[in-house]
């Protein structure tokens, strides 16, 4: 069987990576990093099994079942991998080939694997449409955040936020209209938005990689980042790694040191 591991966490691919090696039935596989490079990769070829995760930055993995049917291959059976047990597990454990939970063993991976390879293409089908409609997202829900701001809660979309920046112990969140000022660490606010494709480029800034269209090479190899609005963001050189979550592929940048 051909297996495409979907997960956003080096340590996970790898993981996966080793224990498919192992696997004598396992012709061959492949690892993609997000759903849109997963989503490029099931274009090109065929898989028979997706090992997924669900929280990924931009296109989550339920997301991605959705835009199954739009392949030109027959869907795969898919075995979601997850830390977050909260979101419906009951439903994945009656409708899904499988689901684990991490930190995985390596037994409850070979059994999800077992059971996907016994199950039909027609069977995967009607269990992926079951997983659909048991758990259906909604898109405005999933982007949504909601913050506290004098005196009053407000709801908004994610998506629009352009950055975020450390004020003493407030945390700043840059819109495209207006800003508001939150009592919160760097830190908290680091891992409530990294979901949304939001980076740390600097111990005091995040910065929504939807926003940012220039990487321009400064004094000492520093960089510094420009979005489609206008503004520009130092990167200090502890986050300068962080820079390769920018872009799927590098091309032609072997000078720029960031390949």
């Amino acid at each position: 069987m051909r297996v495409l591991v979907v997960d956003d966490e080096p340590l996970t691919r790898a993981a996966l990576a080793a224990l498919l090696s192992q696997r004598s039935d396992v012709e061959g596989f492949s690892l993609a990093d997000d759903a849109q490079q997963a989503l490029s990769t099931l274009r090109e070829r065929s898989f028979d099994v997706l090992l997924l995760d669900i929280h990924m930055p931009g296109l989550s993995g339920l997301e991605l079942i959705e835009n199954l049917s739009e392949q030109p291959h027959p869907s795969p059976a898919v075995v979601f991998i997850t830390a977050y047990a909260e979101h419906a597990v009951a439903a994945f454990e009656r409708k899904a080939v499988d689901y684990v939970l991490k930190p995985f063993v390596p037994r409850r991976v070979h059994e999800a694997l077992d059971v996907a390879k016994r199950r039909s293409t027609q069977e995967r089908a009607a269990r992926l449409l079951d997983v659909l409609g048991s758990i259906k997202l909604q898109p405005e829900r999933v982007n949504r955040i909601a913050i506290k701001d004098k005196g009053r809660i407000i709801l908004i979309d994610a998506t629009e936020l352009i950055s975020a920046e450390a004020h003493g112990n407030y945390v700043l969140l840059q819109r495209k209209a207006g800003s508001y000022l939150l009592r919160e660490t760097m830190t908290g606010i680091a891992e409530k938005l990294k979901p949304y494709g939001f980076i740390r480029i600097h111990r005091s800034v995040l910065v929504n990689r939807a926003f940012v269209n220039t990487i321009q090479c400064g004094a000492g190899g520093n960089y510094i980042l420009h979005t489609n609005l206008g503004k520009e963001y130092h990167v200090s050189r502890s986050y300068r790694d962080n820079l390769r979550g920018l872009a799927q592929f590098w091309i032609g940048t072997e000078g720029f040191g960031l390949d």
